[in-house]
């Protein structure tokens, strides 16, 4: 049976906890052994005996850093198999760390609409033959619609565009809202919705979401 890491914690905006019985219950659904951790300290250890590395973390300030030892562990598992695996704020943490960024494929660097805010729009699926959006319409959602920097070598699977009604200038361009890349022999799943529980719990964003843990899970 696969083994999990489930980190989650940090901002209580996202409210973890909740989001934590969700996810887990999701994860042992899929069969998933899955050990849960609220201390991201515990990264500096020996993370190979993992199957996949779940994100359910959430920055508690900008300058939030991963220490030298947590980003070894981490990154050394994840290039030998280790996949990884997270939504939302998984890409609005520990910024101040380069390589976790690097390896996550992206950051958040704007909500337009604000922080909180339940934005109206779209997310259309774009790679409909991968395993990941295999039965995932397109769906919509009132949530923090995510402004990133990603990284011009992840697969995008899904999108969302703007309207520009907060911010003129950026009025029709298309933003990745989910993507997997590759990290040496392990793999990354993100989606960027779920900045609020029910978000998650969208019929279509939660097959999303089991889809790219089992895809990136170690085989």
């Amino acid at each position: 049976m696969a083994r999990a890491l489930y980190l989650h914690g940090g901002w209580p905006g996202h409210r973890p906890y909740e989001v934590a019985d969700w996810a887990v219950a999701e994860m042992r659904d899929l069969g998933l052994t899955v050990e849960v951790i609220n201390d991201h300290y515990r990264l500096e250890e020996d993370l190979t005996g993992y199957d996949l590395i779940v994100i359910g973390w959430t920055q508690a300030h900008t300058t939030e850093n991963l220490t030298a030892r947590q980003e070894d562990s981490l990154l050394n598992a994840v290039e030998h198999g280790t996949g990884v695996a997270g939504w939302h704020g998984m890409a609005a943490s520990f910024r101040a760390s380069l390589r976790y960024n690097h390896l996550v494929g992206g950051s958040c660097v704007s909500h337009p609409g604000g922080e909180g805010v339940e934005v109206p729009y779209t997310v259309t699926v774009t790679d409909v033959g991968h395993p990941i959006t295999a039965g995932v319409s397109d769906f919509s959602v009132a949530s923090e619609q995510y402004y990133m920097h990603v990284d011009p070598t992840n697969h995008v699977l899904a999108e969302t565009v703007f309207s520009g009604e907060h911010l003129p200038w950026i009025d029709g361009y298309r933003m990745p809202a989910a993507w997997v890349r590759n990290w040496g022999t392990g793999k990354v799943f993100y989606c960027s919705v779920g900045h609020y529980p029910k978000d998650l719990q969208i019929p279509d964003v939660t097959r999303l979401v089991r889809q790219g843990i089992t895809w990136a899970c170690r085989e």
